[in-house]
């Protein structure tokens, strides 16, 4: 009898907990309004390469006992894309060194990146006397593995660096220096021995691989495979190691890092029914914002058959523009001129909030406040654009911003 009893009650008090965590949890928030998250189509056995690489990314967070530093930005990835979102100024890097297309005069004191923290012994790095120098926030991460997917002369049919049509946009592709680690694949045209880079601020990184082995040695200072050695500081060209030996991280995680940053959802647009939201992306197109911020774009055959022959919309054109005297930082990379940065992505842009403290910190320093402010701050190519944009009535404007929060 008192195991009958004992049995009911714990099926009862099964229940009852079940149903409080039930009230207690949060329902998981709609797939349209996290960045977060696979690409439909993956198998078995590449969601566990995704499970583990987003735990190399969010979990992994270094100490100097596992090889942080001895100088470093950030102690994980995450702790610079909360949620695979846009950063904050707070997590804002700053590159260094270089002010023409001759290259980085100030690598062997520690350019290009600086490390503005150091682990306890060691004293963090500072800016060269002289060295120009550019804040970049970091950049969402969704859909990343799409625009890896495009090929070269996808992009290349976008330039039109004399501006043959008249219609005063010139894009160009930067050109960087492949790594020797780096494999030169079918969709790459290499041009005079560079190869066109597609990541960062400037378009400096050619692929993914490049994009997550320079951040981990360059924000975090730790070594891998590819980059086996700490990166210069303070006029130190062999700075002082730590006491973990090198590669500090496996070369299984890395490629499982960048397995996952190839195979994050695309962000997923809202309200895409709303009449105000369809005026606004009319104008967006009518005032001319899609001659840089091109929509749409297909992917061809790819080595993950779920990245493969997909339409996609981003929001961009991979190119370099110049955007005029207002976001002259005085900086290059590659053969970016100091006045040009690359076309960013819109797409996960109504998002970015969620990842910067609940207040928009736009551009590619977090300058601009609002969308608005970030539309007006375009010179340079945009600049009719931009006089477009302000010469539409304000409910006009307002549909404009509402269309791009929908992204």
């Amino acid at each position: 009898m008192n195991k009958i009893f004992f049995g009911i009650f714990t099926l009862v008090l099964l229940g009852l907990v079940h149903h409080s965590c039930k009230k207690l949890l949060p329902p998981a928030p709609p797939g349209n309004e996290t960045l977060d998250g696979p690409v439909e189509g993956l198998n078995p056995e590449q969601k566990l390469q995704f499970l583990a690489g987003d735990v190399a990314f969010n979990e992994d967070i270094f100490s100097p006992s596992t090889g942080l530093g001895p100088y470093f930005v950030s102690n994980s990835c995450g702790s610079c894309h909360a949620g695979d979102g846009k950063g904050h100024p707070f997590t804002t890097l700053t590159r260094f060194g270089q002010s023409t297309t001759a290259g980085n005069t100030f690598l062997k004191f520690g350019g290009p990146q600086l490390q503005n923290r150091a682990i306890p012994g060691y004293q963090p790095e500072v800016i060269p006397s002289g060295a120009p120098f550019s804040k970049f926030t970091p950049p969402a991460n969704s859909g990343l593995g799409f625009l890896e997917a495009l090929s070269d002369s996808q992009i290349l049919s976008r330039v039109d660096s004399l501006d043959a049509n008249n219609d005063g946009i010139s894009g160009k592709p930067n050109l960087i220096k492949p790594p020797q680690y780096l494999q030169i694949k079918s969709h790459h045209i290499l041009i005079n021995g560079y190869l066109i880079g597609r990541f960062g601020k400037k378009a400096a990184a050619i692929d993914l691989l490049q994009q997550t082995v320079n951040a981990y040695v360059q924000d975090m200072g730790i070594t891998s495979e590819f980059a086996p050695n700490e990166p210069a500081i303070n006029g130190i060209s062999s700075p002082y190691g730590d006491l973990v030996p090198d590669p500090e991280v496996s070369t299984n995680t890395v490629r499982n890092l960048v397995f996952y940053l190839k195979t994050l959802k695309t962000p997923e647009p809202r309200n895409t029914s709303n009449s105000e939201v369809l005026q606004g992306k009319e104008l967006f197109k009518q005032i001319g914002c899609d001659k840089c911020h091109t929509e749409t774009w297909t992917t061809g055959t790819n080595e993950i058959e779920a990245l493969s022959n997909k339409t996609f919309h981003p929001y961009t054109d991979l190119l370099l523009h110049d955007m005029g005297s207002k976001l002259d930082d005085g900086y290059t990379e590659g053969i970016a001129l100091t006045n040009e940065w690359k076309t960013p992505a819109l797409w996960g842009l109504g998002l970015s909030k969620n990842s910067q403290g609940g207040e928009y910190f736009l551009l590619h320093d977090g300058r601009a406040k609002s969308i608005e402010e970030a539309i007006l701050k375009h010179g340079g190519e945009a600049l009719q654009i931009t006089n477009n944009f302000k010469a539409l009535s304000q409910q006009e404007k307002n549909a404009v911003l509402k269309f791009l929060e929908s992204l």
